[in-house]
């Protein structure tokens, strides 16, 4: 396991290092919820969308989506949306992974077919544009009480985001500060050695059962993303809300994997 500060420490204690407002609710909910899980909601229907939500929303701290995917978006479906991550206690994350200038990135953010920034409390960005892509979502995102993942590291095979890109992402996201950049998407503690500040790191490319699929995703068990690697979310998809025997099926994977999230967590903090 990484020694790093933040991997010694609970949740509870981390939500008091945290100047932005998603953050600290990120983990407190994780508190409340005795959860690290995030569902990936990876469907193209809004009803299904939905259908997932509903199924896993007792057992996760946030839910995962792609709003692009979904064939018949509305402003229904993220007002339903929203009440939900409200009556069950969860986080909104619009995986969008922005990648562009300033301009552009907060113009998609606040305008457009989606308006992500006025329902989603969490999006990610690619840090290749560099700091002005920051710049251009904060100014939407940080007066909405927003929040900002850089992707640090992915879970595909043979991606590029490793070595010196890692390591740069960090430092932008150091520079910035933590107003409205709160972590990484990563697959480690990319943190490491540069310096004490309190990131999120959200993985995914997590799963008890499989080890990849055929288009280069590989899989790890959240013991070995929580506990081994030092991470705070994991971040699961098809591996529950596509397991075989309908919606009480479903619901008893999300509490399995949370279950296991929240282990892998108190073994880190040495509770076991």
């Amino acid at each position: 396991m990484p020694v790093h500060p933040t991997t010694t420490k609970t949740y509870e204690q981390r939500a008091a290092l945290h100047p932005n407002p998603t953050a600290r609710r990120i983990l407190e909910t994780m508190v409340r919820k005795r959860s690290n899980l995030c569902v990936s909601v990876d469907v193209t229907t809004a009803k299904d969308a939905l259908e997932v939500v509903k199924r896993v929303g007792k057992s996760v701290c946030m839910v995962k989506t792609h709003c692009d995917i979904i064939d018949d978006f509305s402003f229904e479906f993220t007002e339903e949306f929203v009440r939900l991550s409200k009556e069950l206690d969860f986080v909104i994350f619009e995986d969008r992974k922005f990648a562009d200038i300033g301009n552009t990135v907060s113009l998609q953010y606040s305008s457009g077919a989606h308006k992500i920034a006025s329902w989603s409390d969490l999006t990610n960005a690619h840090p290749l544009p560099g700091p002005g892509i920051i710049q251009g979502l904060e100014t939407v995102g940080k007066p909405l009480g927003r929040a900002l993942l850089l992707l640090a590291e992915m879970s595909s095979k043979g991606n590029l985001a490793t070595g010196e890109y890692t390591r740069q992402a960090v430092s932008m996201a150091r520079d910035a500060g933590r107003d409205f950049v709160v972590g990484f998407i990563a697959m480690s503690r990319v943190d490491q050695g540069q310096g004490d500040d309190d990131w999120l790191i959200l993985t995914p490319g997590v799963g008890l059962v499989s080890k990849g699929d055929k288009m280069g995703q590989q899989y790890r068990t959240p013991r070995e993303v929580v506990y081994e690697s030092g991470c705070d979310v994991i971040i699961v998809g098809r591996g529950i809300y596509g397991i075989q025997g309908g919606e009480e099926a479903v619901k008893a994977e999300a509490e399995r994997y949370r279950e296991e999230g929240w282990k892998a967590y108190e073994e880190r903090l040495g509770r076991e």
